[in-house]
């Protein structure tokens, strides 16, 4: 087994540095700002999740330079809201276009990054794409009597998605009329995301990208007075904290929430097991991933049977290693998690959930996956199952963010349901039942933003809504034209849809 030809991370990084010499030196990538790509911060180590090679760090900033750059940002703010729609449409389009020709190269800099396989990472970058093409045809009626925010959007994101959801977020805010501003997430994703900021940056975009500790630079770019919106998509932990400093500021709060997959007086076990096989793409390491399974007991047997077929079929390990030169990257399901420290994090929870009384149904072995000889698997997290996790676990009441689900079983559709609320809120819910009025009884008692019948839900794309209820929510919900309406201002005394302090206001 070897890493494909042409596939290693220098090689990557090489043409990076050809197609944007300006953002990647041979020695670190560089900050934006100002209208200009700045050799300051100071370049923190990192490693591929996917063997441990060392790539390029983010050079952090000092809270003192991020707020040069946010004024800065707000300067070109004042510029680009007055530029005409038709001006912004085809310098976004131009930008777009751009990242459409360097799509394979912007999949290979996230399979070394944040470990995705081939498939999943050319989704990420193609999701984005097309997401902006989609807003970018139906623009126009829905900044119709709509004016840009008074200053930046600031965007602090996780690094699951880089290009999907942060780097189409940017785009469309831009489109809007507001400058932008984003800060790299922490973990990974920083050389994808400054080659496509390079390429927007190209077209005339007003991008600032800039790197640091969430600490650091929270109080300039969650609390900076210039800021017109904040949007963030993270763990409620930090999101609490972000929203503690937003005082009455526009904001996007999108935050972990346990989605809940309840089976009721159900049969079609066929079509369970494939959508099972595919809840665990990228190694569950989605917000609208289901790790959570809520079964009628007396189904109990039939659902374990169709559980231990799908995760059976499951491929996992290093996504970019072959056996011969020729061959095709391997089709996994999922690659490493994030970083060593999540993997051990997540494996000490089972460990701990089984000695407190958890019952391990499943759990497969780094042996089964497919990897380099020799090579760090220390990211790595065979899938695992387990029931009835005990309440003192965070497994009980937590998204996990790794290949690991948990599966309760319940008696009554009130514990069906009290189960499937146990975070109080979530992005996304799935009820599998045969009956149609089983369904409609069900679904409205669930605490998600979409519930699906009999499938899955997932953030969703184009004009599809999204949001969360409870604590998985705060501010304004986004998706199709909802997006558009979170960075632009409305009549005086427009209430947004949204999960406000005040005020929730479904769409």
């Amino acid at each position: 087994m070897i890493i494909k030809p042409g596939y290693g991370w220098q090689d990557a990084y090489e043409r990076c540095r050809t197609i944007a010499p300006e953002a990647f030196h041979d020695d670190r990538v560089l900050n934006h700002w100002g209208g200009f790509w700045q050799r300051d911060g100071r370049p923190a180590p990192a490693f591929s999740p996917v063997d441990g090679t060392a790539i390029a760090g983010p050079p952090r900033l000092d809270r003192f330079t991020a707020a040069r750059a946010v004024a800065a940002a707000a300067e070109q703010h004042g510029q680009w809201r007055h530029v005409p729609l038709d001006e912004r449409r085809a310098r976004v389009a131009a930008a777009v276009e751009a990242m459409r020709a360097h799509r394979d190269l912007l999949a290979l800099l996230l399979m070394w990054e944040i470990g995705k396989p081939w498939k999943s990472a050319c989704a990420d970058v193609d999701r984005c794409l097309d997401g902006v093409r989609w807003y970018l045809d139906e623009i126009d009626p829905m900044l119709s009597g709509r004016t840009p925010l008074h200053g930046p959007v600031s965007n602090i994101a996780s690094w699951n998605y880089p290009m999907s959801v942060l780097m189409h977020a940017m785009l469309v805010q831009a489109l809007a009329g507001n400058a932008v501003i984003a800060k790299t997430p922490t973990d990974g994703g920083l050389a994808c995301l400054t080659l496509a900021t390079a390429l927007a940056v190209h077209e005339g975009l007003p991008f600032t990208l800039v790197s640091g500790s969430g600490s650091e630079l929270s109080p300039v770019l969650v609390a900076g007075r210039e800021l017109g919106c904040v949007s963030f998509v993270g763990g409620r932990t930090a999101g609490t904290q972000v929203a503690a400093s937003l005082s009455d500021r526009r904001h996007v709060l999108e935050q972990e929430g346990l989605n809940c997959w309840g089976v009721w007086e159900y049969a079609d076990w066929d079509t369970l097991s494939g959508q099972i096989r595919a809840s665990f793409e990228y190694g569950k390491q989605r917000c609208t991933a289901y790790p959570r399974f809520v079964v009628q007991r007396g189904l109990f047997h039939e659902f374990l049977e169709t559980y231990g077929t799908a995760v059976r079929g499951l491929s996992f390990g290093h996504p970019l290693a072959v056996r011969e030169d020729a061959d095709p990257l391997p089709e996994l399901t999922f690659g490493p998690l994030i970083n060593a420290s999540k993997a051990k994090e997540l494996a000490d929870q089972v460990d701990a959930a089984i000695a407190g009384g958890g019952v391990p149904l499943f759990k497969a072995s780094l042996d089964d996956g497919h990897f380099l000889p020799g090579q760090d698997m220390s990211a790595y997290l065979p899938p695992t199952a387990l029931l009835d996790p005990p309440r003192s676990s965070p497994l009980f009441h937590a998204e996990p963010f790794g290949p690991v689900d948990t599966i309760v079983l319940v008696d009554t559709e009130a514990e069906l349901l009290a189960a499937m609320n146990a975070s109080n809120g979530a992005l996304v819910a799935t009820l599998s039942c045969t009956a149609e009025a089983t369904f409609e009884r069900l679904a409205p008692e669930v605490r998600a933003f979409k519930v699906g019948h009999n499938r899955p839900r997932s953030r969703g794309d184009r004009e599809e809504l999204f949001g969360g209820l409870g604590a998985s929510w705060r501010g304004a919900f986004v998706g199709g034209e909802l997006l558009v309406r979170s960075v632009t201002e409305g009549a005086e005394g427009e209430r947004l849809p949204g999960n406000f302090p005040a005020y929730t206001l479904l769409p």
